[in-house]
């Protein structure tokens, strides 16, 4: 019998810290890492050139979501900012429509970065949506449910 395989087509993403549940976003964009690599020639090896792993590099991850009840969470994370900042540990969840987990990453020492509001603008009506980015220090996969 083959094992069901999902596609994640239709998905949704959920952002936890230590203190708060910020709640549900419909887009994740900058999960991964990069290996810095850096380049040592050797004197009399004309051959090749040799690579070496230095570190690991985090991008900066930006969630997005309509605008809704869910943003006055985001405030008062921004809000905390302003009397002093512990790093904090999020999971974020990638859940299917019908509410089962099928990924998930814990991340480390998260900082907030940016949150950008709604372009409010009469003229083009759509959807109002909100960004937020968030800087971590890794991560480890969660994966499945």
């Amino acid at each position: 019998m083959l094992e069901d395989v999902d596609t994640a087509v239709s998905v949704r993403y959920t952002l936890a810290l230590d203190h708060a549940d910020l709640g549900t976003f419909a887009t994740c964009e900058g999960l991964g890492c990069e290996v810095v690599i850096e380049s040592r020639e050797e004197g009399g090896n004309n051959a090749f050139i040799w690579q070496l792993p230095t570190r690991l590099k985090y991008p900066n991850i930006t969630l997005t979501r309509p605008l809704g009840k869910d943003t006055e969470k985001i405030a008062k994370w921004f809000a905390g900012i302003a009397t002093g900042y512990t790093r904090c540990t999020g999971i974020i969840e990638v859940m299917t429509s019908n509410g089962r987990k099928i990924a998930g990453w814990e991340l480390y020492d998260v900082v907030p970065v940016r949150w950008k509001g709604p372009s409010l603008n009469p003229d083009q009506p759509k959807v109002i949506m909100e960004s937020l980015e968030i800087a971590h220090h890794g991560f480890v996969s969660k994966m499945g449910g």
